[in-house]
């Protein structure tokens, strides 16, 4: 099972960078690498809420699921 986090897409969409998603929802850039690679191990639904937020976007845009 894999969960793909697709904020790269949606900063694209937006023409947002990374730094400054980071600071509208108050986390690192460093744990935003984390999940924009896919290397985190969960992801707080406050989190979630505040990159669908600031991304102006629903969980459904973000989160993706493929069989491996």
């Amino acid at each position: 099972m894999a969960i793909i986090i697709n904020i790269d897409i949606m900063l694209a969409r937006r023409k947002m960078q990374s730094q400054e998603l980071a600071e509208k929802i108050g986390i690192t850039q460093g744990n935003l690498s984390v999940l924009k690679t896919g290397k985190a191990k969960a992801l707080k639904l406050s989190t979630l809420e505040a990159l669908c937020k600031a991304l102006d976007c629903q969980p459904g845009d973000l989160l993706e699921y493929q069989e491996d």
